[in-house]
């Protein structure tokens, strides 16, 4: 964490100097903002902590509940969530908290007896290392917790505004906030819910923009035409979050249970003792009209304790239960282009896909959704970036929406098989153990854009594609010998990273190609630092350079490197010595060059401000990042 660049720091550094917005933000809900998000899910408020970084943009975040989600739907995180709250600072914090994932169980009739089950496979449940990161199970209410302590540390000093109901939308056409947003408010002077929801008062807002998180029943969506479709399953599951007594061996492990009655998904939950089932409550018939929904939670349970014989379950507690139907859905538009000349109404997580919770998705998939928004408006608002970059959300996240949807009705049927339909008692597990790398989150891949390069260059960087995620690797801090994931220290503040490998040379040496490539980033005037960075701020105020070399720490020091790789940093202009970096000694058993497949003759690889990479560039190809650069952003004068 950098910090006393602003003066000495004795608080939280956590707690980042107000600024913008953040010197006088108004306590209540103005009349006028830059950006109103409906709805404080994880899709919602992720977009909110990346708008909290940009302390120029007035951002706004309702929600009708008069208060915090204290018992949150989702549970589990997977590895590339877990590399996201890394960014926003809180990684460490929810690893600590929650319960880690490490394998799954899977149980299937004993061949001997069908009445009775046997565990039949335990899977790893990261077997390919594809994130230093782990799996993790937490509570919902938690993470949204830890995003909402984000955005009251940051400049802006930004809270969400408990209480208010989005009613309805219209685009004007008018003025500098276009977007004209009815609201109602759901509780009295002193915060308590009303009686009648619907008896609140309304009031009208205006917006430059309006971000629609407010789930599967969206107002907002509907509020711009859109609608969802897709198809239904027609099955039927109860889930509960449970703390029981039980004598099955694997009741602190994750479990795809079949039995000859039904099937169970077992998900252990942090604190050492709650577990969640997803409960098979088998076929519902199509004129049920959501009768099923209406299961009480001691069907629930009866079911459960029949498809886990010959073990016993004692439910002590139910914290929570429900009954869902599986269906799989996708919005006809992720935002509203077709009314408007320049999209300025989206939507966000469920209020654009749904599907089923087994596969653990939902909560994951939308934070992307929200931190993929969330900078490029934190950009375009800033004045930063041109309008264009706001349409790309829309064109990226639909098609990622649509692979997940496909992905989860494989799993979910696979999941509601009947033990005599299933071909082989491993196909479960064989299924789990082959896609493992979906449902982690890793195979996210953009194409060719203004924000994505076609594959030029890729085979200078093998191990970075070009449009997936940024893997990590190891490299050791030249100032002070630190061994870091270089990663790691991506941190969520809506700036660009441009990594810069070197070629074998010395830094002292004269043909070194990286001294002629900060050469020119240094001296041209049309450079992408110098273009895109104001004159007056600090150096590093749009881009996060950093250098890894071939030599080992001990073979150079930070005067041998050129100042772009030391910009002045805060408020008193210090050198920050932290972006340049060696290869790791062998006691570390990793040389990232070799680990990523990097060209010994050195490559540039830029990463944007949500991980993904943007493009890989030659050390002699400073035109071509420059004119990379001058597509997405704008000249800083």
């Amino acid at each position: 964490m950098l910090f006393h660049h602003h003066g000495y720091v004795s608080t939280d550094p956590r707690v980042q100097p107000a600024a913008g917005i953040g010197l006088d933000r108004p306590a209540e809900l103005p009349d006028e903002m830059d950006v109103l998000i409906v709805g404080t899910g994880p899709a919602g408020m992720i977009a909110a902590a990346q708008l909290a970084m940009f302390p120029d943009v007035h951002t706004r975040i309702i929600e009708r509940r008069p208060h915090r989600l204290e018992i949150g739907q989702a549970d589990g995180i997977q590895a590339r969530s877990v590399e996201t709250f890394q960014a926003f600072g809180f990684a460490s914090e929810i690893i600590d908290e929650a319960f880690d994932l490490t394998s799954m169980a899977f149980w299937n009739p004993a061949e001997d007896d069908a009445d009775t089950i046997v565990r039949t496979s335990l899977a790893e449940d990261d077997p390919a290392g594809v994130s230093e990161f782990p799996h993790l199970i937490v509570n919902q209410a938690r993470i949204l917790d830890w995003f909402a302590e984000y955005m009251k540390n940051s400049p802006t000093r930004a809270r969400p505004d408990y209480g208010w109901a989005f009613e309805t939308l219209e685009d004007t056409n008018d003025g500098e906030y276009p977007v004209l947003v009815t609201l109602r408010r759901t509780v009295d002077a002193q915060g308590e819910p009303l009686a009648d929801p619907e008896s609140g008062e309304t009031r009208q807002v205006r917006a430059k923009y309006v971000v629609g998180a407010d789930g599967a029943g969206s107002r907002v969506r509907k509020a711009i035409g859109h609608s969802l479709s897709g198809g239904a399953s027609n099955h039927a599951w109860g889930v509960m979050d449970a703390l029981a007594v039980s004598d099955f061996p694997d009741i602190r492990t994750k479990c795809a249970i079949h039995s000859s009655t039904g099937s169970i998904l077992l998900i252990p939950r942090e604190g050492g003792h709650l577990f969640r089932m997803y409960v098979d409550l088998g076929e519902v018939p199509a004129d049920d009209d959501h009768k099923v929904r209406q299961t009480p939670i001691e069907e629930i349970i009866r079911r459960a304790q029949l498809i886990l014989r010959p073990y016993t379950l004692d439910v002590k507690e139910v914290a929570w239960h429900s009954v869902y139907e599986v269906g799989h859905r996708l919005t006809s538009g992720f935002d509203n282009r077709e009314r408007v000349a320049h999209p300025n109404v989206f939507l966000l997580g469920d209020a654009c896909h749904t599907h089923s919770a087994k596969a653990g998705q939902g909560m994951n998939v939308s934070m992307q959704d929200g931190w993929n928004l969330g900078w490029k408006l934190g950009q375009v608002l800033s004045g930063v970036a041109p309008a264009e970059l706001v349409p790309t959300y829309a064109e990226e996240r639909k098609e990622i929406a649509k692979n997940l949807i496909d992905f989860d009705k494989e799993w979910s049927t696979l999941m509601a098989k009947p033990t005599s339909e299933l071909g082989d008692p491993n196909e479960v597990a064989d299924f789990y153990t082959k896609t493992a790398e979906f449902p982690a989150g890793f195979m996210t891949e953009y194409k060719p854009s203004i924000l994505t390069t076609d594959a030029t260059g890729q085979s200078l960087a093998a191990g970075f594609p070009i449009g997936k995620r940024f893997k990590s690797a190891l490299v050791e801090r030249s100032c002070d010998t630190n061994v870091k994931h270089l990663g790691h220290l991506h941190r969520a503040d809506g700036r660009w990273r441009v990594y810069v490998f070197a070629d074998a040379a010395s830094p002292r040496s004269a043909d070194s190609k990286v001294a002629a490539w900060a050469k020119a980033v240094e001296e041209d005037p049309h450079s992408f630092r110098n273009r895109h960075t104001p004159a007056d701020g600090p150096q590093d105020a749009r881009f996060d350079v950093k250098v890894v070399y071939q030599q080992k720490q001990t073979e150079f020091a930070h005067p041998d490197v050129p100042a772009v790789f030391r910009p002045t940093s805060g408020d008193l202009r210090l050198l920050d010595l932290n972006n340049i970096f060696a290869t790791c000694q062998p006691k570390h058993g990793e040389d990232i060059f070799e680990a990523r497949g990097i060209s010994r003759d050195g490559a540039v690889v830029v990463v944007r401000p949500d991980h993904y990479v943007s493009g890989v560039f030659g050390l002699d190809e400073v035109e071509r990042l420059n004119e990379f650069f001058a597509g997405v952003l704008l000249d800083a004068s």
